[in-house]
């Protein structure tokens, strides 16, 4: 039987001081309910963006204990299943995403979701990409925001992070505290004016914890291959660790050496960009599957 967790359990950051609202073992399936990143403020055109509690923004519903996870150990997200809403919002203003500096007021506008579709007006349908825009478990040290991505994971805004991904994050605290939040319908990459088509959802995961197992960053698998999800400054400074990431994981795994790593990252490795918007820019170096199977390696031990 499935576990439940309703989205009245909401945190505002990802931190080591919040009490768990659920406790579960290793291996255990949970389905987890949670508000759009509005906090379900906006449900037509007659609610006006600006007059909503901006201190509600980007709930994440959690944070989970993981029983046995520990410093050192990494959790084990599957996503079984992703559902999401009938309807979606979208908002974009003054000083906010990529071309805040040329909009004068804010504005947001309510999107239909049907027929594997969204509506984004009588004339454009919009094709659906559900994924979670926050996951993560809680961080080493001060809280972070759930509006801000880093090692533990948070607002990283990847649009592979969507039903059949699996993604790894370094556990930092006891029990892991891991929360999930900020479904979007569908998101282009870099989510250039700050928010994607906004839904509530609910995620069906299962949460398994790989005991002793180093990790800097956030790593995703998927069917086509694997992927380290690096939050920084700057997307320089981002796509440097995500790529030495990737060259030390595989030179580990391959027993190739670091010259000959890093040219087949030249060859077969792709830098993408996940969202340029929020306070530190996260990119994703991808790599594809065939590389480990060649090799006949896994991408964990543990």
């Amino acid at each position: 039987m499935t576990e439940t967790l309703s989205c009245q359990d909401v945190i505002y950051a990802f931190s080591k001081t919040h009490p768990p609202v659920k406790k579960i073992d290793s291996g255990t399936t949970i389905e987890i309910e949670t508000y759009d990143c509005f906090k379900n403020q906006v449900q037509s055109a007659d609610t006006k963006i600006s007059g909503i509690d901006w201190d509600a923004i980007n709930p994440a519903t959690g944070p989970i204990f993981v029983n046995g996870a520990a410093p050192g150990d990494v959790l084990k997200v599957t996503i079984q299943k992703l559902n999401i809403g009938d309807q979606g919002v979208m908002a974009t203003g003054p000083d906010l995403g990529v071309m805040g500096h040329r909009l004068t007021e804010l504005e947001s506008k309510i999107i239909p979701i049907e027929n594997g579709v969204a509506k984004f007006n009588e004339r454009l349908s919009i094709p659906l990409n559900p994924m979670i825009g926050v996951i993560g478990v809680a961080p080493e040290g001060e809280p972070v925001s759930c509006g801000t991505p880093g090692t533990h994971g948070g607002n990283m805004d990847t649009k592979l992070v969507r039903e059949g991904a699996v993604l790894y994050f370094p556990v930092f605290e006891e029990g892991a505290l891991f929360a999930l939040g900020d479904f979007h319908a569908a998101m282009g990459d870099g989510e250039v004016g700050v928010s994607g088509i906004e839904v509530p959802g609910s995620a069906v995961v299962t949460l398994d914890v790989i005991k002793n197992t180093p990790l800097n960053h956030p790593l995703l698998e998927n069917e086509k291959g694997f992927t380290f999800l690096v939050s920084a400054n700057t997307l320089d400074e981002a796509v440097k660790i995500a790529v030495e990431e990737t060259a030390d994981l595989l030179v580990a795994r391959t027993k190739l050496d670091l010259a000959e790593v890093t040219m087949l990252l030249s060859a077969v490795g792709q830098v993408q960009v996940s969202q340029v918007v929020d306070p530190l820019v996260t990119v994703r170096f991808f790599v594809p599957r065939y590389v480990l199977e060649t090799y006949g390696a896994t991408l964990l031990i543990g």
